[in-house]
């Protein structure tokens, strides 16, 4: 079964990921019913899942980044207490999808991709351009947006609406994030409607 190293992801930019989730990032049913907990819903069904292996590692290695740049912000120093606390609620959700992706990846016998270094994670953000509080929310706010749409291009892939639901609930969360995050730097929402996974 084909798997991507971190080596390779890390040679492949966080937007380019996103971009792969959006227009590569057609699971099978198999999968989105495993990453969903409905193993029963997935047995009987028959699918090649190296493809979503492949896929899941790549929505994997974005939630390892999502989780490593609240570490990051959390260990700033730039934060204060209400915001520190929200980052860390957030971060926990992250956590909660990783285990939710990396149970998937096992079930469908892969090798789920591994975290790599807090530093590396440091270096590929720009960590020490991080100044002030709102530059952390910036990022994690540009964080939160390319996931939401990487988990909302995935959806129209999905005959399943049972499985799409699975899709359209990760990027809800996603969404609530950016949302929250917009609104602590004091920016506007997006003005037009259906304005997310476009």
């Amino acid at each position: 079964m084909t798997t991507i190293s971190q080596t390779d992801l890390l040679r492949i930019s966080p937007a380019s990921r996103r971009g792969f989730m959006r227009t590569g990032g057609a699971l099978s049913a198999v999968a989105v019913a495993m990453l969903a907990g409905r193993d029963a819903l997935a047995q009987g069904m028959k699918a090649d899942t190296t493809k979503d292996v492949a896929i899941l590692n790549v929505a994997l290695a974005l939630e390892h980044e999502a989780i490593s740049a609240y570490q990051l912000g959390a260990g700033s120093g730039l934060l204060q207490k209400p915001v520190l606390d929200v980052a860390v609620q957030f971060q926990g959700h992250h956590k909660t999808h990783r285990d939710a992706l990396i149970a998937t990846i096992q079930k469908l016998g892969g090798k789920p991709v591994a975290e790599m270094k807090l530093d590396d994670y440091a270096k590929a953000l720009n960590a020490s351009a991080l100044k002030s509080q709102a530059d952390v929310l910036d990022l994690a706010a540009r964080l939160e947006l390319g996931a939401t749409n990487a988990y909302l291009g995935v959806i129209p892939s999905l005959m399943d609406r049972e499985l799409a639901k699975v899709a359209a609930r990760l990027a809800a969360d996603e969404t609530m994030h950016f949302t929250v995050l917009t609104g602590a730097l004091g920016r506007p929402l997006p003005p037009g409607a259906l304005s997310f996974g476009a």
